[in-house]
């Protein structure tokens, strides 16, 4: 929520009324969330990560490598816009697109702790909630990829998860690279699926593809980029 949320303390037939504008408003943006570009130019692929990880690091350096190589496949990149892994995607971005067709897309929340957009984001939105934030995410991206992060990459990557497994995302791939993130699906195996009293499917957790590299990554992302670009 905001820092800036303003308390009401108008009666109760006030407050109806607000409530039901409320609503109203989220009928609303339900209504045009369902709105996606007919065919994007390029395929999009977002990229999840800590914002702490420096530059000149092996974690920065791996993704700046994989957003170069996606770039230079004719991806755009998507991320947070902010430092740390999300800046050297963008930043591998740039370097894989000299001639400047695909796109360094960011996707900003309001920090009080956050100066902009990293210098290498040409395409900057920005929100003041995380909710429309993550909603902005699931319309613009074709695939995601996580790599090493925290918590805020834990909540992104749970949001895709459950849109693939209720089928409001199609044919969208949830690439997650290296042990971490293998980890948590194993604990989702360990915890979720208990044959007495299941609070998953199997089928859930082999919605994640997990890849111990970059290179696993690409690998797994190449498919999709191909059959992209056979229905263009």
């Amino acid at each position: 929520m905001s820092d800036e949320s303003i308390p009401v303390s108008a009666g109760p037939a006030a407050m109806k009324v607000v409530e039901r504008a409320v609503d109203e408003l989220w009928s609303v943006v339900n209504e045009l969330s369902q709105i996606r570009e007919e065919r994007s130019e390029y395929y999009r692929v977002a990229i999840f990560g800590s914002a702490r990880t420096r530059p000149g690091t092996a974690h920065y350096d791996e993704v700046k490598h994989l957003a170069r190589h996606l770039a230079e496949l004719g991806c755009d990149i998507v991320t947070g816009g902010g430092p740390g892994l999300m800046q050297a995607a963008n930043e591998g971005e740039n370097l894989g697109d000299p001639q400047n067709k695909t796109r360094s897309i960011g996707i900003r929340i309001e920090l009080p702790f956050e100066q902009g957009a990293n210098p290498f984001v040409e395409k900057a939105y920005t929100h003041r909630t995380f909710f429309s934030r993550l909603a902005q995410f699931m319309r613009l991206s074709n695939a995601f990829i996580v790599v090493p992060g925290g918590i805020g990459t834990t909540l992104e990557t749970f949001m895709v998860w459950q849109l693939l497994q209720v089928r409001h995302l199609d044919d969208v791939p949830l690439i997650l690279v290296g042990p971490m993130w293998r980890d948590l699906v194993t604990w989702g195996e360990k915890h979720l699926i208990d044959p007495a009293a299941p609070l998953a499917s199997p089928e859930d957790l082999r919605i994640p593809i997990c890849v111990d590299d970059i290179d696993g990554a690409i690998a797994a992302l190449g498919p999709y980029i191909e059959r992209f670009r056979a229905k263009r």
